[in-house]
């Protein structure tokens, strides 16, 4: 493996970027017609346009990509998050043509990809699932699931992903009402139109375990993360560790998030989320990549999550054991996006104008923003990752404050006045939270 095709844009395509440089790696960007100034086309030795500003005829065309493979030379292909990042039919069509998938195998993806299966999968290994059907066959058999489960119910999609796919069905009418347009919505964005149900957890939290495996049988996990503060089951915060949990059931995620990876062998980065309920934790699926919040783990252990992909995917070993891993303080990440949170939270497009942003001790800021840059309509609205670390949660939580207050631009609306009401809120501030947090919270209560 020599050089890395960089199947991605925005901040992550600059994060791998950096990572092949550090590896002693060629890199090669790719790039739609659109974006041909983009910062990660500007910093590459060598960049390729895959296509138009439709992602389906660029970012998400497994065919434009190979041939930018083949054009170049890249052996390699990494493929970021979001877009291609967990399909198996790119991991496949890179092994026919002799191109490393930086990532797990096509097989695994698959198996990760269906969330009944991987729901079987966890089941196996010994992990704790919430009760719930298997794929339904018509609204008559997913009456009669609701009913056994009990309502309220969450109907969703089998090949769903990324918070997508998911409805909370509170009655009989309601799932008559969704059920046909669920399958319709799943087959229209997944190309699966299977539905299932699983038992409504009110309040619970959301937290997940970073894990990395290796292709000499060896998997570790740095720690966990809570993702518990989101926006129609989007994540807007993340921290890790994950707060107010007892050490001996982070250990028990922990361990069971590797007993996963071992079972299904696993080969790369990947997040085991569950939900905890109590003391109480359940399987819910298994994100076969890196994640957009992995620089939280990354600053508590000290190591580039990035990097390690690419000496994974070069066949190296992970060459330390669990033990040798150490977790210094706590870190807490915001997305900033261009999005108008007095317009329903409505794409903000334009071009951003940068007045100020944030720096200093413990603050990192992972961007692909520049002084004119268009945000332009096509892609995810993320501008920027702000993370602040320290030795506690509360110093961690300070920190980003006043990050967030450095960040400043204009050109474009963005949701950071809204982050800091949420970063300020006594109810964060107390790691009270709850997946409903937004729901509830009042600003400046």
């Amino acid at each position: 493996m020599e050089k890395v095709l960089i199947a991605n844009r925005g901040e992550i395509a600059l994060r791998i970027l950096e990572a092949c440089r550090e590896e002693g790696l060629f890199a090669v960007a790719v790039y739609s017609a659109a974006e041909a100034e983009a910062l990660h086309v500007r910093e590459a030795p060598e960049a390729v346009c895959i296509g138009p500003p439709d992602p389906r005829r660029s970012y998400l065309s497994i065919p434009a990509l190979i041939a930018a493979c083949e054009i170049t030379g890249a052996d390699a292909l990494h493929p970021g998050y979001g877009f291609l990042s967990e399909n198996p039919d790119l991991a496949e069509v890179c092994e026919a043509h002799g191109i490393t998938f930086i990532g797990p195998s096509a097989q695994v993806l698959r198996l990760c990809g269906d969330k009944v299966a991987a729901k079987e999968a966890a089941q196996n290994a010994g992990l704790p699932v919430l009760p719930g059907s298997p794929p339904l066959a018509d609204e008559s058999e997913a009456l009669n699931w609701a009913e056994e489960l009990g309502y309220p119910v969450l109907l969703k999609a089998a090949a769903g992903g990324g918070g997508r796919g998911i409805r909370l069905i509170r009655s009989p009418q309601e799932l008559r009402s969704l059920f046909h347009q669920s399958r319709k919505e799943a087959e229209l964005a997944f190309a699966d139109g299977r539905v299932y149900l699983e038992r409504y957890v009110p309040r619970p939290r959301h937290v997940e375990v970073q894990i990395l495996a290796d292709r000499h049988g060896n998997v570790v996990h740095w720690g966990t993360r809570d993702c518990t503060v989101q926006r129609r089951h989007q994540k807007l915060v993340e921290e890790a560790p994950a707060p107010a949990l007892p050490p001996k059931l982070r250990e028990k995620m922990a361990q069971a998030a590797v007993r996963l990876a071992e079972h299904i062998r696993y080969v790369g980065a990947g997040t085991v989320e569950f939900l905890v309920d109590g003391e109480d934790f359940y399987f819910i699926e298994v994100n076969a990549r890196i994640q957009v919040e992995h620089p939280v783990s990354e600053m508590l252990v000290g190591r580039n999550l990035v990097r390690e992909q690419l000496r994974v995917a070069q066949g190296k070993p992970l060459g330390y054991r669990q033990s040798q891993i150490e977790f210094f303080g706590h870190a807490i990440e915001c997305r900033i996006n261009a999005e108008d949170p007095e317009r329903n939270f409505l794409p903000s497009t334009g071009r951003v104008w940068i007045r100020a942003l944030p720096g200093g001790m413990g603050v990192r800021v992972d961007t692909h923003i520049y002084q004119g840059m268009r945000v332009l309509p096509y892609y995810d609205p993320l501008l920027a990752k702000i993370i602040a670390h320290g030795e506690d949660r509360e110093e961690a939580r300070t920190r980003l404050y006043s990050a967030l207050r450095r960040f400043q631009i204009s050109g474009v609306k963005t949701n950071r006045d809204f982050l800091l009401s949420v970063i300020g809120h006594p109810q964060f501030a107390r790691a009270f939270l709850g997946t409903d947090f937004l729901e509830q919270m009042r600003p400046g209560e």
